[in-house]
C-alpha cells in the first residue's frame, strides 16, 4: 500500500510543512488500517484459539492506533473535521447525513470533490 516519502506525488521542495504533516499521518492511517486488515485476516484463517486471540488484540491494538491518527487528522485539518462531524456517530443511512448536511438537496456535492 503506502510508502512514505516515496509517495509523494510532487516535488517534496514544492510541498507547505502541513501537507507533509498530513502525508506522515494520512500515510500512518493507511498502514494501520493494512496492519488491522492482515490480523484480522490471520486470525479468521487460525486453527488455535490462543494464537487466534492474540492476532484479535494485535487487530485491536491496531485500530486503537488508527482512530489516535484520525483524531489527530480531525483537530489539525478543517476539511476533516468538517466531514467527520457530518458522518460520524450519526443514526439512520448514510447516505440521509450528506442530505441533511446539503440542506436536503440531497445528490453530490463539490466538497466532496
Amino acid at each position: 500500500m503506502a510508502s512514505g516519502s516515496q509517495s509523494y506525488h510532487e516535488p517534496l521542495e514544492e510541498l507547505s510543512a502541513e501537507t507533509r504533516l498530513m502525508h506522515q499521518a494520512i500515510v500512518s492511517l493507511q498502514e494501520e488500517l493494512e496492519a488491522v486488515d492482515w490480523y484480522r485476516q490471520r486470525a479468521d484463517a487460525c486453527a488455535n484459539e490462543e494464537l487466534k486471540e492474540i492476532l484479535l488484540h494485535n487487530m485491536r491494538e491496531e485500530l486503537e492506533h488508527a482512530f489516535m491518527t484520525l483524531e489527530w487528522l480531525r483537530r489539525n485539518n478543517p476539511d476533516f473535521h468538517e466531514q467527520m462531524s457530518t458522518y460520524l456517530f450519526t443514526e439512520g443511512p448514510i447516505m440521509e447525513a450528506e442530505e441533511n448536511a446539503n440542506g436536503g438537496s440531497g445528490g453530490g456535492s463539490s466538497k466532496h470533490d
